[in-house]
């Protein structure tokens, strides 16, 4: 969804030229999340006379300068650079002091166009400008009201409300105040006490130069701090909220929707709690903790709770967001995988003595195993790959641990209020770990007393910070907007949560030890699966022209049909099903003709006859076959050798969807490039789904 970034130096003199590099390079960092427009504002160097002219009520601090573009983020540099030029705007002015905002936006409301970009403004002089990651709820409401109060709206946005409703609040308090002035965090707190709804804000305003103010309610949003002197101590700590500031020593302050654009930078970051509003002035930070119930006296602002934080490092490197020797994030991220899973598994898997059996140790869930063990049901929620990474995983959870295994999409069991017991485990799978609609789900599972375990793939996230316990699946910064890693890592991670929970009895201690020897040898495995890379380029390469593509797989692959059908549709824009094919024969087969491609997964498992029967009977329809078998069983699933076969490694049958998507998401990027669209950023689609 939509990124935010800012840059605030403090005391360390910077050129215009390179506060702008700073803000772009922040928006290409953010560019996965998906957009389709972007913007920035920073101080000019003008004279205030032509704005005071316009407005006498403006400031005469220096005005601020706003740019939006459609399209992506070079159109942006672009235009910027064409208008700096243009205005004469000086690129190599210094600024001892200076804070920049900048936005990538993914249309919600209003069509993408320079008018509906961020940043938003309360009015042509650009007093006050919000950046903003989120959906407010009720901004109908408040557009009427300030409609009323003079107020005239440009944009289609939302946000557009927010820097309007700042402008109004802080014309109303100096009226009422008279010569003690309100303050930035004054004016923002009684602004969020007006809004409903999920965001990430940043505030700028010619009021309150080189002052910047961040807040959250359900977004993503953290803090990357950088010293720029030598023998600072450990900096890790806030002493009268401060981080030990307001001292005059040089720093860099930089706010982010996500660690990708503060990593280079620095790795000292505060996750920003919600409802927490973060002031940035002075070279200090402040935060303040708003709370509803706490507005205005008379005619006078209720003191905010301050709040004590510390800040944590950043447990990742420059070199994971980038893409090495690669050319798209999604290639790296597939040919990562072996990798990815090493580290998925490090340290969680025992071997034991001579006389010790073989087991699985995860931490964050150690202390609640017993309870897990106990549960009703346990259920599974999550959207899209996570949903299908959950689905794969089943299976073998409800054979080791013997309690039912249910599935929900977040999004049904919310519009439904699908029942939820205090007995029920709730285990919410998401990468990011900010999905909104999963979130929400978290939220009514904990009204109704169920224990809520994440599975994530951010330190810190919403879901990781929210849940009673959890597992994060390590796999890494995941760029690329079509998940990949993080989905054979999330499976990985819940067949070791099912060993976990199924205990050492005597009657499954083979099964687990096989398991777990596969899990050993999983990384090996897909190293010898990426092989298969030129072939899915060849096979991409006939189906090139085609329109459709069906994904026939049943038991522990029914998830991989699903998962490599998305994968085909979400980057190659091709329509693709994932079907269930014991459900074949209701319904799916009339579609069944010489023209449209169809692949089978048949690997060896306890379905794997049953596969065998579909094909036989695909085959008498003259369908057109592509089958996914185990290795050395080309003869026993191509009749005639009337199909293509695709042949994997045999692994255990529960990890085997590790293996046999790997292929599917080789086949969907190579489909993706001779197609001629974007693999890393498809049409429509957000990395990180933050808004319902």
């Amino acid at each position: 969804m939509c990124g935010i970034f800012a840059y605030l130096n403090y005391n360390v003199s910077r050129e215009r030229r390179y506060i702008l590099q700073v803000l772009f390079n922040g928006l290409r960092r953010l560019e996965y999340r998906g957009y389709d427009s972007a913007g920035i504002a920073i101080d000019s160097s003008f004279s205030a006379t032509a704005t005071r002219a316009a407005d006498p009520n403006t400031s005469t601090s220096t005005p601020l300068v706003v740019f939006r573009q459609e399209g992506n983020i070079e159109s942006l540099v672009k235009s910027v650079y064409q208008e700096v030029a243009k205005v004469e705007l000086n690129l190599e002015e210094s600024f001892s002091i200076h804070a920049g905002i900048a936005h990538t936006r993914w249309a919600t409301h209003g069509e993408p166009s320079p008018r509906n970009s961020h940043p938003q403004t309360s009015g042509a002089a650009n007093e006050f400008l919000v950046v903003h990651n989120g959906i407010i709820t009720n901004y109908e409401v408040l557009k009427e009201t300030l409609v009323r109060h003079g107020f005239t709206f440009e944009s289609e946005t939302d946000t557009e409300v927010i820097p309007k409703l700042a402008k109004f609040v802080f014309d109303k308090a100096n009226e009422a105040e008279g010569d003690q002035a309100v303050t930035f965090s004054e004016v923002v707190l009684e602004v969020m006490r007006h809004l409903e709804g999920a965001y990430a804000l940043i505030f700028k305003s010619r009021h309150y130069p080189n002052e910047l103010i961040a807040c959250k309610r359900g977004s993503p949003l953290l803090l990357g701090v950088k010293e720029l002197t030598e023998n600072m101590g450990n900096g890790s700590a806030f002493e009268d909220n401060k981080f030990l500031l307001k001292n005059g020593h040089p720093r860099e302050l930089f706010l982010s929707s996500d660690a990708n654009a503060v990593i280079e930078h620095t790795k000292k970051v505060l996750v920003i709690e919600d409802d927490e509003v973060v002031h940035l002035k002075d070279g200090g930070v402040t935060i303040l903790k708003f709370e509803n119930d706490k507005g205005k006296h008379g005619s006078s602002f209720s003191r905010p709770t301050s709040v004590q934080r510390a800040l944590s490092v950043l447990e990742m490197e420059a070199e994971q967001i980038n893409k090495g020797r690669y050319e798209h994030y999604m290639q790296k991220e597939i040919h990562e995988q072996a990798e990815s899973l090493t580290t998925t598994m490090r340290g969680r898997l025992l071997l034991g003595g001579s006389s010790k059996s073989k087991t699985v140790l995860l931490g964050g869930l150690k202390d609640h195993l017993k309870t897990i063990r106990r549960s009703r049901r346990i259920v599974f929620i999550g959207c899209g790959t996570s949903y299908n990474a959950a689905l794969a995983a089943r299976p073998i959870l409800e054979e080791l641990s013997g309690v039912p295994v249910t599935m929900e999409i977040a999004s049904d069991l919310l519009d439904r209020q699908g029942p939820i017991y205090r007995e029920d485990t709730a285990v919410f799978v998401s990468q990011s770990g900010e999905t909104a609609d999963t979130l929400l789900a978290l939220q009514y599972a904990l009204d109704n007393g169920a224990l809520c375990v994440g599975i994530t793939n951010t330190v810190g996230s919403a879901i990781a910070r929210n849940t009673h316990c959890g597992v994060h699946i390590n796999a890494g910064a995941e760029i690329g907007v079509a998940s990949t890693k993080a989905y054979t890592s999330q499976i990985v991670v819940m067949a070791m949560l099912a060993l976990a929970i199924g205990g050492d009895t005597i009657s499954n201690q083979a099964r687990r030890e096989a398991i777990i020897d596969g899990l050993f040898d999983l990384p090996n495995k897909v190293r010898d699966v990426l092989k298969l890379d030129q072939e899915m380029k060849d096979l991409a390469k006939l189906l090139i022209a085609e329109q459709s593509l069906l994904v026939f797989g049943r038991g522990y692959n029914y998830a991989t049909a699903l998962e490599g059908a998305l994968k085909v549709k979400e980057v190659a824009l091709m329509h693709s099903e994932g079907i269930l094919a014991g459900e074949m024969k209701h319904g799916p087969l009339a579609l069944v003709d010489e023209n449209l491609p169809i692949v089978v997964i048949a690997t060896r498992d306890a379905c794997f006859s049953k596969q065998q029967s579909v094909i036989q009977q695909l085959h008498a329809r003259k369908g057109r076959l592509i089958v996914m078998c185990s290795r050395g069983d080309a003869a026993s699933v191509c009749p005639g050798e009337s199909c293509r076969v695709i042949e994997v490694p045999q692994v255990e049958d529960c990890l085997q969807p590790v293996i046999n998507i790997i292929p599917l998401q080789l086949l969907a990027y190579h489909l993706t490039v001779l197609r001629g669209f974007n693999v890393d950023q498809p049409r429509n689609l957000a990395k990180s789904v933050t808004t319902q």
